[in-house]
């Protein structure tokens, strides 16, 4: 796996329309951490889901209501959560909003050069 850019600019970094309401903002990688920036419009919907990797979502704006193995809180500006691996975990936003999601390992999936 490459890695990204010392340093990412908003305003030049590309923002991917993922579908169902979210787009997604590649901030820095390498082979052992990523960190993405994760748009969500009102009402989308993270499906519940498992991967390999450790993650932390940090609420930048907006609420979110995470699913985390089973249990499901409400986040808001500020909040973070830890999710290990293999666990199951989704999030729903009733108000549209804004995560940064972190990886390790990275999520190679992300990456459309290295597929």
């Amino acid at each position: 796996m490459k890695q990204s850019e010392h340093f990412t600019f908003a305003s030049e970094a590309e923002v991917e329309d993922i579908g169902g309401g979210l787009k997604r903002q590649m901030l820095g990688y390498n082979h052992e951490l990523m960190a993405v920036k994760i748009y969500f419009d009102k009402g989308a919907i993270g499906y519940n889901h498992a991967h390999r990797h450790s993650q932390v979502s940090y609420v930048v704006e907006g609420e979110f209501h995470f699913n985390i193995d089973g249990v499901t809180k409400i986040l808001k500006p500020g909040d973070s959560c830890f999710i290990p691996p293999h666990t199951d975990h989704g999030a729903t936003c009733p108000t549209g909003g804004v995560l940064i999601d972190t990886f390790s390992p990275a999520r190679e999936d992300f990456i459309e050069d290295d597929k």
